[in-house]
């Protein structure tokens, strides 16, 4: 102990500089172990998920044998949307672990293919997002259309479903061709394919209504409207763990002082 202690340098610049290394090393070890964590996460959910698969085609290849094997499938589809949840839960956090270092690669999960374009039948509400009227680099006004990008969210009113089609067109300045384009808008989650209304309701019927989410998926698909049910999965984990930071915060305001405490109330 105090050959460690003496091997500590005695100049304060030193010594921030040896944290700042450790902090730093800490910061890397954290973000790796993050980054094993959702790999294990997401080679659990592909084996419940060809686990399912597997199920459903004995069932398919032999009949419907018995109730048995009806609820094996209900079973195995519960356990593969757990860890689907939970390994869309272990990529976001290993994603903020990956960004407070420099040298940890990211991880990036390989979702199943199985998303779909949204049916043509729904009615779709076409939102214009204001472009700018001047040139974020000059400053000039002459700009001219060039395109536009598109992001299709799909929402829900109760037993009414639309797909909201927001637009963000892309102008060029005449004067030094920098191209202008309104900001993206916000999204609860990742790739924003579900608006908050539909989260809401996902989020509900299986965590207070007790509903899994291939019922809900079957339902959905009835209704008109088919969604993958990793798709599903994949949302319920997303918003968890966006709900994580929020209950983070509220136990933080709860345990500090009101002095530091501020909730900012609704216009």
């Amino acid at each position: 102990m105090d050959a460690d202690r003496d091997a500590l340098p005695d100049d304060v610049a030193a010594l921030k500089a040896a944290l700042a290394t450790e902090r730093a090393r800490s910061l890397e070890i954290a973000a790796e172990l993050a980054v094993a964590h959702a790999k294990a996460s997401e080679d659990g959910a592909l084996i419940a998920q060809q686990r399912l698969r597997i199920a459903k085609l004995e069932r398919q290849i032999y009949g419907q044998r018995s109730e048995r094997s009806s609820r094996l499938i209900d079973q195995l589809a519960l356990t593969f949307e757990e860890l689907e949840a939970d390994a869309t839960e272990d990529e976001l956090a290993a994603e903020r672990a990956v960004a407070k270092t420099t040298t940890v690669h990211g991880f990036v999960r390989k979702r199943p293919t199985e998303r779909q374009t949204f049916p043509a039948h729904l009615p779709r509400e076409r939102v214009v997002i204001e472009p700018p009227a001047v040139c974020a680099c000059c400053r000039g006004n002459r700009l001219r259309k060039l395109g536009e990008d598109v992001t299709q969210t799909l929402e829900v009113i109760p037993r009414q479903w639309k797909v909201i089609e927001t637009v963000r067109e892309k102008f060029s300045c005449r004067d030094c061709e920098k191209i202008s384009q309104a900001p993206a808008p916000f999204h609860a989650i990742p790739r924003g394919w579900a608006d908050p209304s539909l989260l809401a309701m996902i989020m509900f019927e299986k965590f207070g209504q007790h509903q899994p989410l291939n019922r809900q998926a079957e339902r959905y698909a009835l209704e008109g409207v088919p969604i993958a049910l990793s798709t599903i999965a994949d949302a319920v984990g997303s918003v968890g763990m966006a709900l994580d930071t929020t209950h983070t915060a509220v136990s933080l305001c709860e345990t500090s002082s009101p002095t530091y405490c501020f909730i900012m109330a609704p216009p």
